[in-house]
C-alpha cells in the first residue's frame, strides 16, 4: 500500500491532468478530527494517494486493526466491484474507501451478530450512503439490489456507485464503497454510468460528502448491531425496501450455469434476498451470491410508460 503523506493529499498530483481546483485532495486532518473521537465507531482514518484496492489492503490488515478503521484512496488502480468487476475513475473524481467492521465480535454497539445476518451489510451500506447523499448532495439516490447506487441523469437512471462487502478473517467484514462524484460525461467508464455532478448535485465537495456517508453508516450499523442484526427491529429492511428501485419491476436474473429467472421483484426476505414472483405463480428468493446479472425488463414503477 502507498503510505499516506502528512496532509493525506494524493501523491504524484503534478502528473495528473485533473490536479485543478475542482478536484482538491481530501483533508486527512479535518476528517480525522471530525470522525475519529472517543465513543465513535471510527477508530482511525487513513488516506493514501493511490493503491490497487482499498478492500484488499484493509482485509490484509484486518486482524491487526480494531473495528472502525477507514482506508480512503484518492485513486485506485485495481478497484473491484461484485464478481471482481473493475471500477475505474480519474484520481480525486470520487470517493473510494473501505471500512473494517467486526460484527462477529462483541463491541460498543452491541453483542456479536450471527453470521447468518451478515448478508445485510452491503444493503445496510447502501441505505446509509443513499440517505447521506440525498441530504449532503441534494441528489435523490436510489438503490438497485443488491449493491448499486443510482442517480437520475437527463431522465435516465445511471449507476453512480457500488458497494462490495468481503469476509476478512473469523469475525470481520470489509465494506468498500466507490462513488462517482465529479466525473464529466467524457470520463464515464461506460455509457450507463453517472455521477453526482451530472445528476445536479448541490455540492461535490468530497470532504463533507465523506463525513456524511461515514456518519450515516455509523448510525445504521449501530442500530443493526443493537438489535442483534435483526433487519426488522433495526428498520433496515423497511428502509432498504423504501429506497429500492428494483422492487415492483419485472427483472431478468441471470444465474450461474446459464440459467435465467424472470419475474416481478416483489419483496426482500429476512435474509436480504430478492423475492421474484414468476409467471407460473412461484415466489422464488435469489441471493446476491447467486446473481451474475440482474436487469430490469421494463420501466420503473410509476413511470407513465408502464401504465
Amino acid at each position: 500500500m502507498t503510505p499516506p503523506n502528512a496532509s493525506g493529499s494524493a501523491s504524484g498530483a503534478g502528473d495528473n491532468r485533473w490536479s485543478d481546483l475542482d478536484r482538491p485532495p481530501l483533508n486527512a486532518g479535518s476528517l480525522s478530527h471530525a470522525l475519529v473521537r472517543p465513543g465513535s465507531l471510527w477508530t482511525s482514518l487513513e488516506i493514501v494517494g493511490s493503491t490497487g484496492s482499498t478492500n484488499s489492503d484493509l482485509a490484509a490488515r484486518a486482524d491487526a486493526l480494531p473495528e472502525g478503521a477507514v482506508l480512503v484512496a484518492e485513486a485506485q488502480s485495481a478497484g473491484r466491484g461484485r464478481l471482481d468487476r473493475r471500477w475505474t475513475a480519474p484520481a480525486r473524481s470520487g470517493l473510494f474507501f473501505s471500512v473494517l467492521l467486526k460484527p462477529g465480535a462483541a463491541g460498543a454497539s452491541g453483542g456479536a451478530v450471527p453470521v447468518a445476518r451478515w448478508g445485510w451489510l452491503p444493503l445496510l451500506a447502501g441505505v446509509a450512503t443513499a440517505t447521506a447523499l440525498s441530504r449532503a448532495a441534494g441528489v435523490d439516490t436510489a438503490l438497485k439490489w443488491p449493491n448499486d447506487l443510482l442517480v437520475t441523469v437527463a431522465g435516465e437512471e445511471r449507476k453512480t456507485g457500488g458497494i462490495l462487502a468481503e469476509r476478512a478473517g473469523e469475525d470481520a467484514v470489509v465494506v468498500g464503497i466507490g462513488l462517482n462524484v465529479s466525473l464529466h460525461t467524457d470520463e464515464l467508464p461506460v455509457p450507463g454510468a453517472g455521477s453526482l455532478a451530472l445528476a445536479g448535485a448541490t455540492s461535490t465537495d468530497r470532504d463533507p460528502l465523506l463525513r456524511a456517508v461515514l456518519r450515516s453508516l455509523e448510525h445504521w450499523y449501530g442500530e443493526w448491531r443493537t438489535h442483534g442484526g435483526d433487519p426488522v427491529a433495526s428498520r433496515l429492511q423497511e428502509a432498504y425496501a423504501a429506497g429500492c428501485t428494483t422492487l415492483g419491476r419485472t427483472v431478468r436474473a441471470e444465474l450461474p450455469g446459464d440459467r435465467v429467472l424472470i419475474g416481478e421483484a416483489v419483496a426482500l426476505d429476512g435474509d436480504g434476498r430478492l423475492v421474484l414472483a414468476t409467471g407460473d405463480g412461484v415466489q422464488q428468493p435469489v441471493g446476491a451470491g447467486d446473481i451474475v446479472h440482474l436487469r430490469p425488463t421494463g420501466p420503473p414503477p410509476g413511470d407513465p410508460t408502464s401504465e
